[in-house]
């Protein structure tokens, strides 16, 4: 409830996520995009660069009050306030609207358990239109959860620090995407953790969503389509 001490929070979170960003929007295709629901988004990073890498994106973050509003300074500084919009609200009740292509999930299901991940994949399923896009961004283990040693050690970390803290498996993100209703599932790596340990070991699925979806796994989280397009 400090407010200076969120504000320092917030902008170190912005300076932690830019390098992982550039890597992200690198692998993370959006052209031809229009409306983008960027989850948690916290300073709003990943969807200033977003916007800024493809023109016609617009992006709306949704945050906690307090979060969102030093956001909106970040989004300022940034000159992208015509690109993107903070919406306050917890993404655990708030709801997430209807007629979006994208939703960005970054930086959540590590404190999030399956139930909870669950959910949030079934309202990004519900808010996006056919062919609208899923991506989920964190650090992932492969199945077993003992490795890379990055992820394990992270996931031991967020289980002694957070009520519900943990690492998921790629693999099982991708199974729960797919039980949602996503299809043509693929996993490709944008991050290399033994070159720089990133906050997160890199996964992003990406699908198509229509009850028929595809899902995509980077190594920085989960993608999926919403109509069964293929990526």
């Amino acid at each position: 409830d400090d407010a200076e001490r969120t504000r320092t929070f917030v902008y170190a979170m912005h300076g932690r996520a830019m390098g992982i960003a550039r890597a992200l929007v690198e692998v993370l295709d959006l052209t031809g995009r229009k409306a983008l629901l960027d989850v948690g988004g916290g300073p709003g990073t990943y969807s200033i660069l977003l916007t800024e890498r493809y023109a016609g994106l617009r992006a709306r973050v949704l945050e906690l009050p307090g979060v969102a509003t030093v956001a909106r300074e970040i989004v300022a500084a940034a000159g992208a306030t015509d690109r993107v919009t903070l919406l306050d609200g917890d993404y655990h009740v708030a709801e997430f609207g209807t007629g979006h292509d994208v939703v960005l999930m970054s930086g959540m299901f590590h404190r999030e358990s399956e139930a909870s991940c669950r959910r949030l994949i079934a309202k990004a399923r519900d808010c996006l239109v056919p062919g609208g896009l899923l991506a989920v961004s964190d650090v992932f283990a492969d199945e077993g959860g003992c490795s890379p040693p990055f992820a394990a050690l992270f996931g031991l970390n967020m289980a002694l620090t957070a009520p519900d803290g943990t690492v998921h498996a790629d693999a099982d993100v991708a199974r729960w995407m797919r039980e949602a209703g996503f299809t043509d599932l693929a996993t490709r790596a944008h991050i290399d953790v033994g070159e720089a340990p990133p906050p997160c070991h890199p996964a992003v699925p990406d699908g198509d969503c229509n009850g028929d979806s595809s899902f995509d796994i980077l190594d920085f989280g989960p993608i999926a389509d919403r109509n069964g397009n293929g990526l």
